[in-house]
């Protein structure tokens, strides 16, 4: 599969954390169907492990053997490409195994032995940009990745950090980004976090809507990236951050719009 602006526009849906297989699979049927109603190239999302967690006692996910066996199974039912994070150089063998997307976390995203390992496994490659570094920080973190031979990489948008406990979109990183060569996809739920509030992130996601048609409407994205949860109220990671899974449907129906009037 390719994620660029010559195929179809991609959403990368799914919850924050691997919970459970009910949920996951909830999800990924959901946003399946409602991508080939709305002709969107879906990869579903979902991390075996959180390894930035505000607090200790945090929720850290299911694991690395669990997760993968979920997610695996996520990809056979479905017939779906799946992606998930990467935090160290060891998993990533294990990980490439199995899914189709590697993804460099943004708080790992100048790790250079990280990308390389990755990138030498012939796998896609999603690197998020750090909440710290520039559109050209990020095109040195891709060319990495390129040196060792895979220039099958996009870059994920989430926002930069502005003072403290907000992020800020600046939208001309998309086109800057995209002006490099580079795909670009925007991780719309986690660029409306709230760093850090209490013992725990927030997050604004009644702007999900608003950001992601402004976003789309610049012409230079690739994709969408998008966290969603059947009750995120009860999810043990970015609680306050993720869409309900209900509310997927009139997103992708407001961003086809705004992708038929732009493109």
């Amino acid at each position: 599969m390719q994620i660029n602006k010559k195929t179809k526009f991609t959403i990368i849906a799914g919850p924050c954390a691997i919970e459970s297989e009910e949920i996951c699979f909830e999800v990924a049927e959901k946003c399946q169907q409602l991508c080939k109603q709305f002709d969107f190239q879906y990869v579903f999302k979902a991390s075996y492990k959180k390894a930035n967690r505000t607090s200790g006692k945090s929720f850290r996910g299911v694991g690395i053997e669990a997760g993968l066996k979920i997610l695996y199974k996520v990809m056979q039912n479905f017939n779906v490409p799946v992606l998930t994070d990467v935090h160290s150089v060891n998993e990533v063998k294990s990980v490439s195994q199995v899914v189709d997307i590697l993804q460099i976390p943004a708080f790992l995203s100048r790790q250079t032995e990280l990308i390389e390992a990755s990138a030498k496994t012939g796998k896609m490659i999603n690197i998020k940009k750090g909440q710290f570094m520039s559109p050209n920080e990020i095109k040195l973190a891709v060319e990495k990745a390129y040196v060792v031979g895979n220039k099958n990489v996009f870059v994920t948008e989430r926002g930069t950090f502005f003072g403290y406990n907000n992020l800020v979109v600046d939208f001309r990183n998309f086109q800057i980004i995209n002006g490099f060569g580079i795909p670009v996809v925007y991780d719309v739920t986690h660029s409306l976090q709230r760093p850090a509030i209490k013992n725990i992130s927030g997050g604004t996601p009644e702007f999900v809507l608003s950001m992601s048609k402004a976003a789309v409407a610049t012409g230079h994205l690739s994709g969408l990236f998008i966290e969603a949860h059947p009750n995120p109220k009860e999810a043990k990671s970015d609680a306050f951050a993720m869409i309900p899974l209900s509310q997927v449907e009139e997103l992708l129906g407001e961003i086809k719009k705004v992708l038929r009037v732009t493109s």
